[in-house]
């Protein structure tokens, strides 16, 4: 009887192993580890927290060396780009769908072509080519037919890339929820015209997002320097190289291209730093004709703050007691700053209003105005060009120019006391810069550091 049921054993074993495995496991949906099906019965926590994780179709194929199923790679086709459940899960069926035909099909991640869109296309050139052998008669009566189903399949069955519009629109929906207000109008702006130019050489907006390759950002790059300038160039780049890293990310492209393609040599533009004389006119004609613009000007240049971080003080962001500022800084979320004598006597008119005013408004010093931080100091901007036009100032000169100015005036101080490295290292502390190799960089932009009178070495 024992030997009967090894037997018996042994043959089902065989069976099983043998002819009766399957190649493949039926692709399934990873969502966050909560059931799809009951998400409506799911805590608003619960919710979230799904949609924080990432999302994907998973599946295994038989190892042809071990015979033992093997988890492939996670599929997103870009599902993760969108923060709700319907959007995400609805691609994802999409790819379920697409995946189990393939595999149905004869797919194998373990043959020599192992991408599934190098299948797809294989599969789809083997259908031309038999198609273009058929006789005229049989084309005429099947033309409709095949017609209707090839463009099903690329686009309905095979949703592992996105065509142009959806491709924009899903980067430029994250792009705006980790940028700030500030960065993300230019970055669209710049993307946009990239989409643009697309529309206007030889692509459509039904195009898949593949069919961009180096060469047509190469050329587009290209049109960009010679319609403006190197630096503007670069800056492109960059905000290209950012748009197609989130298509790598979530697995649209293969590659992000766009960090191959060559950073161009950029002559920095700077503003120019004020002579003694003309600092002495331009504050007072401030004090006498602009009174706000006037207090505005000695926080850039007693704080040596950049104008749009004063644009973003509020009265609760200033300590008169401790004579300490608060402000969000361009490298760091809060940034405390020593508020100077010379500053702290001019602020009185702040002690009794409300602490969440902002500081500089156009009428007022404390006061309500409705406008987002780069309106707010592009408007500081264009009153100062008054003080400009009054003092006959060239384009090189601006609110920035007294933040160089005075930064080089307390260098040029400290260092008739202190030796070179000691006084850098007391500028720090004021100016902010989070390294010196930073600081002196800075130091040589402005021209604030210059040598001793050298006659004596011409002699």
């Amino acid at each position: 009887m024992s030997n009967m049921f090894l037997l018996l054993q042994q043959v089902h074993d065989s069976v099983h192993d043998l002819r009766m495995k399957l190649k493949y496991s039926k692709p399934k949906i990873y969502t966050g580890g909560v059931d799809i099906h009951q998400w409506s019965k799911l805590s608003t926590k619960e919710k979230k927290e799904a949609i924080s994780k990432q999302w994907y179709v998973y599946y295994s194929f038989r190892n042809p060396e071990t015979g033992k199923l093997t988890r492939q790679s996670n599929i997103k086709g870009g599902a993760n780009l969108f923060k709700d459940k319907r959007s995400r899960y609805s691609i994802l069926e999409k790819l379920q769908r697409g995946l189990e035909i393939l595999l149905e099909d004869g797919f194998n991640p373990y043959s020599s072509v192992s991408n599934i869109e190098d299948y797809i296309n294989l599969k789809f050139n083997k259908e031309k080519n038999k198609e273009s052998k058929t006789n005229t008669k049989h084309l005429e009566s099947n033309s409709e037919v095949n017609l209707n189903i090839k463009p099903t399949l690329v686009k309905e069955e095979n949703p592992l890339v996105l065509n142009l519009d959806d491709a924009f629109s899903l980067v430029l929906e994250t792009k705006k929820s980790i940028l700030n207000q500030n960065s993300f109008p230019k970055y669209r702006s710049r993307v946009n015209r990239f989409k643009k130019w697309l529309l206007e050489n030889n692509f459509n907006s039904n195009d898949c997002i593949t069919k961009i390759t180096k060469k047509t950002l190469i050329v587009y790059l290209n049109s960009v320097l010679q319609s403006s300038s190197p630096r503007n160039r670069n800056n492109t780049r960059v905000d290209l190289s950012s748009f197609f890293q989130v298509l790598e990310d979530n697995d649209l492209i293969k590659e992000n291209f766009v960090k191959k393609i060559n950073v161009l040599r950029a002559v920095p533009e700077r503003n120019k730093t004020y002579k003694p004389d003309q600092l002495i006119k331009i504050q007072r004609y401030l004090d006498k004709n602009d009174p706000i613009l006037s207090l505005f000007v000695k926080f850039i240049s007693y704080n040596v703050l950049r104008p749009i971080e004063v644009c973003r003080l509020k009265i609760e962001d200033l300590d008169l007691q401790d004579k300490k500022l608060y402000v969000r800084a361009k490298n760091k979320p809060v940034k405390i700053k020593i508020i100077p004598d010379i500053l702290v006597s001019e602020l009185s008119v702040l002690k009794n209003k409300k602490p969440d005013l902002l500081i500089f408004t156009p009428h007022e010093i404390g006061g309500v105005w409705d406008a987002q931080e780069s309106n707010r100091r592009d408007y500081f901007t264009k009153r100062f060009k008054n003080v400009k036009d009054h003092f006959n100032l060239g384009s090189n000169y601006g609110l920035y120019s007294f933040r160089h100015t005075y930064i080089t005036k307390m260098y040029r101080e400290l260092a008739k006391q202190h030796a070179p490295n000691e006084a850098k290292s007391k500028l720090m502390l004021i100016t902010g810069h989070s390294t010196m190799t930073a600081l002196e960089q800075y130091l040589r932009d402005i021209d604030a550091v210059l040598p001793e009178d050298y006659s004596k070495l011409l002699m």
